[in-house]
């Protein structure tokens, strides 16, 4: 694995853990939700660049509210986005 895949793997897992903590579920039940709705790629992996930049409670707020909108949307279409 290159350095660069590394870093973002355990800035994933960093974040997936902080949210799960604040959100009161476990990492697993994060990580499947935010599976489902395509944000473990086009928010934590995809968005690395600017996510990594902010505090931790701001990836917390980033990662809830994408979660919040894209269930809400995945929900209105019958569960698929």
């Amino acid at each position: 694995m290159a350095q660069s895949s590394l870093i973002q793997a355990q800035f994933t897992a960093l974040a997936i853990g902080a949210t799960a903590k604040d959100l009161g579920i476990s990492d697993t039940e994060l990580y499947n939700r935010l599976k489902r709705v395509g944000l473990i790629k086009h928010l934590l992996i995809d968005c690395y660049d600017v996510l990594h930049t902010e505090s931790i409670n701001g990836v917390i707020w980033n990662v809830k509210e994408a979660l919040k909108n894209c269930e809400a949307k995945f929900s209105e279409k019958g569960g698929s986005l």
